[in-house]
């Protein structure tokens, strides 16, 4: 699943109408006593079915996938079942942390370590990669009101990093075995593609959460985790000038045209296909890409990395967790049946061959020895990943959605990171004396 902007969260549960849908695709071993499976995930059905047909024959319990797509439809679904109380025995809560928590309060998602009532039931999350579980994850005192627990099983995880195309920086005279790592080396990598007419850098940034993601890896780098939260809980203004130097660096984008006409309005989709057809050196994206870059491009040649490192104070940090997950549904007769395969899933060998037949980054750790190279540059830097569901604190989504988008204001020209740093902070000011930002927001206590 790919990290989708926060305001998506904050549709309000259950206020969709009952819509109809057609699953797609083949579907496989139906019937009343079969797991039934709701996913949106269209690049992995096969995938998907194969796993059910292998899972049948050894131990006779018939699984049914069925496929909604997009991401957008699959979600109306989910809610409009849950009205009705239609759920299947495994699906997909797509949101944030408050989402999930909706559906958990409400009935529909079962904890995993009650299922079978013995807490060593969740011993095989030592074998998954601790930042996919802490995502379904809930702490005890959390704001949510949610009971502690996990309330899901990853599928597999994401990085959000850079892309560089090895042939294009050769060509530029760049060495392709050592792309940019500091921020003063990627401006002077840029000045040198442009010397040789080479378009330099493209993300999706018509969708606003890529902006998010890498504004909050530099912010990280430059202030640091607590200081970004401390902002959040409003104790440091966006005036402050280590946010000023955040937007000083899309500032530095505009100003020297490294970013490639029309990506501050571009999905993301466009933007995987501009760095797949070699019209772009750099990109930003999530390890998801592998797998679309594949389908585009078999021949790109092209390597990942961290974004430059603006300052060697605190570490580069990047958004990356569980890409996708299953829960149980709390009321499903077969809960036991429909846990035993998740579990059986999350093992080494399914993991193994997911990644494999997917080119996404696999959940359980013991998987990693066989993944692509590509996918271990993904993978190297996990445990040093931040997820927006895992914050301690969120920011006001009004606040975030004027901060985004004075990005792109800045991107194309139209106004200065002073400018925008105000106008956040006046936000925020008025919606504090409002009484609608609180004073503390945390949502899972450290």
């Amino acid at each position: 699943m790919r990290f989708r902007h926060v305001e998506n969260g904050f549709i309000a549960l259950f206020l969709f109408p009952l819509l109809l849908f057609s699953g797609c695709s083949r579907q496989v071993s139906q019937g009343e006593d079969a797991v039934t499976v709701w996913h949106w995930m269209s690049d992995r059905e096969e995938a998907f079915l194969t796993l059910a047909e292998r899972y049948e024959s050894l131990s006779g319990q018939r699984i049914h996938f069925e496929l909604y797509a997009p991401s957008e439809q699959y979600s109306q679904k989910v809610k409009a079942a849950a009205q009705t109380n239609t759920l299947p025995d495994i699906f997909g809560v797509l949101g944030e942390s408050r989402d999930l928590a909706s559906f958990i309060k409400s009935g529909y998602v079962a904890e995993l370590g009650e299922i079978t009532g013995n807490p060593g039931a969740l011993l095989w999350r030592d074998t998954l990669f601790e930042k996919a579980v802490e995502v379904n994850e809930f702490k005890p005192g959390n704001a949510y009101g949610v009971p502690p627990g996990v309330y899901g099983v990853p599928l597999d995880v994401t990085t959000i990093q850079m892309l560089y195309n090895r042939r294009l920086l050769a060509r530029a005279g760049l060495d392709p075995a050592r792309p940019p790592a500091t921020w003063e080396e990627f401006v002077q990598a840029a000045a040198k593609l442009k010397e040789h007419n080479i378009p330099v850098f493209v993300s999706g940034f018509g969708e606003t959460w890529m902006i998010e993601a890498l504004a909050t890896s530099f912010a990280i780098n430059i202030m640091g985790e607590e200081k970004v939260y401390d902002t959040f809980r409003g104790g440091v203004p966006y005036t402050d000038p280590d946010w000023i130097r955040v937007l000083d660096i899309f500032k530095t984008f505009a100003e020297e045209e490294i970013l490639i006409d029309g990506a501050v309005t571009m999905v993301n989709k466009t933007a995987e296909q501009t760095f797949a057809n070699e019209r772009a050196a750099f990109a930003f994206n999530g390890s998801w890409c592998v797998n679309v870059y594949w389908g585009m491009n078999p021949g790109l040649d092209y390597g990942a990395m961290l974004p430059p490192l603006v300052t060697n104070v605190h570490p580069m940090k990047i958004w990356g967790g569980a890409g996708s997950s299953f829960m149980l549904n709390a009321r499903s007769p077969r809960k036991r049946e429909a846990f035993r395969f998740l579990r059986w899933l999350s093992h080494a060998k399914q993991q193994t061959y997911f990644a494999s037949a997917t080119n996404n980054l696999p959940s359980n750790r013991v998987s990693l020895k066989d993944i692509p190279p590509i996918l271990a540059q993904f993978a190297d830097d996990i445990d040093n990943t931040v997820h927006p569901n895992n914050y301690p604190v969120r920011e006001h989504r009004q606040v975030l959605e004027m901060w985004l988008k004075g990005i792109q204001s800045i991107l194309i020209g139209e106004a200065t990171p002073e400018e925008i740093a105000v106008r956040v902070q006046e936000l925020k000011e008025r919606l504090k004396a409002r009484g609608v930002i609180k004073p503390v927001m945390d949502v899972r206590p450290t």
